[in-house]
């Protein structure tokens, strides 16, 4: 079980950010999908891919850029996107740090 599981978590101070750095800390992992903290440093990312999973991302901290299929999306603190499984996107500090969490949902086959 995670040592996340019934306890309130405050995101912000849950993770940190590392200079020049994506750091991730996995809240909770299961079969049909994860929730993951992540924190990344200023001009940090992670370059253009797809997965099998819709992905929710709340952003817990400062601005996010996402790519999703060609198309540029800012999502600030507060703010949410939703990317739907096997669309191309990418996730950039293009700014400033930001921290963001990701909820993956198996997408039906």
């Amino acid at each position: 079980m995670s040592d996340f599981i019934n306890r309130p978590l405050d995101l912000k101070n849950e993770i940190s950010y590392a200079d020049g750095a994506v750091i991730s800390k996995i809240l909770l992992k299961k079969e049909v999908g994860n929730i993951t903290l992540f924190s990344f440093d200023k001009g940090q990312g992670l370059s253009e891919h797809t997965s099998p999973y819709d992905a929710v991302v709340q952003v817990v901290e400062g601005k996010g850029s996402f790519i999703v299929d060609g198309e540029m999306k800012t999502v600030e603190e507060g703010g949410m996107i939703i990317m739907p499984a096997n669309i191309p996107h990418d996730v950039q500090a293009a700014e400033q740090p930001f921290k963001m969490l990701l909820t993956m949902i198996r997408s039906e086959q």
